[in-house]
């Protein structure tokens, strides 16, 4: 079922989210089918459950080649339960980013380039390490500043970095060539 997602302002976005205790429950794979169900509707690449008003430690990384992220690597959409960063490089790179919770507006992020994490795989109940480089890292810090009642715009260096989602869309086609 396609959620309402929160906008910037909802208190829910600025909530630390709570450890879900039992991730192979079904009331946690319906939240994770109407999530996966919301995202595609919106065309995002990520998702994180705090974004439809859930105030749990789960999301949705899904990166795929879209009009907004022509460079994206395909990865099948996997769900994350009560993740943890464990290492972040310190080389970092600014990158551009956009929010669901936070449309018409995109920004020149600083992430660290380089991450590894663990959480739990909602379908199994096994815990899964993996390491993320480049915009599956982004993502994943995206998504997982959601669940800590972080935006984006918290992480941006300079205001100078903001831009309209229409401006964007021009600087990625100009790009494109």
């Amino acid at each position: 079922m396609i959620r309402e997602i929160q906008e910037l302002g909802n208190p829910v976005l600025r909530l630390i989210a709570e450890p879900i205790s039992n991730v192979t429950a079904p009331d946690v794979a319906i939240l994770i089918q109407d999530m996966l169900d919301t995202m595609y509707a919106a065309k995002g690449v990520g998702i994180a459950a705090p974004q439809i008003g859930v105030s749990k430690r789960l999301f949705i990384v899904a990166s795929r080649p879209s009009d907004r992220y022509p460079h994206a690597p395909l990865m099948e959409p996997t769900a994350m339960a009560n993740p943890a960063l464990e290492w972040a490089s310190a080389e970092t790179e600014k990158d551009w980013e956009g929010c669901l919770s936070i449309p018409g507006l995109r920004a020149l992020v600083p992430r660290s380039s380089s991450i590894r994490i663990r959480y739990t795989d909602p379908a199994t109940g096994f815990e899964i390490s993996a390491h993320y480089e480049g915009f599956l890292a982004r993502v994943w810090l995206h998504e997982n500043d959601h669940l800590n009642g972080v935006v984006f715009p918290d992480r941006v260096d300079s205001s100078h970095d903001f831009v309209t989602d229409r401006e964007y869309r021009r600087i990625i086609a100009d790009k494109l060539g």
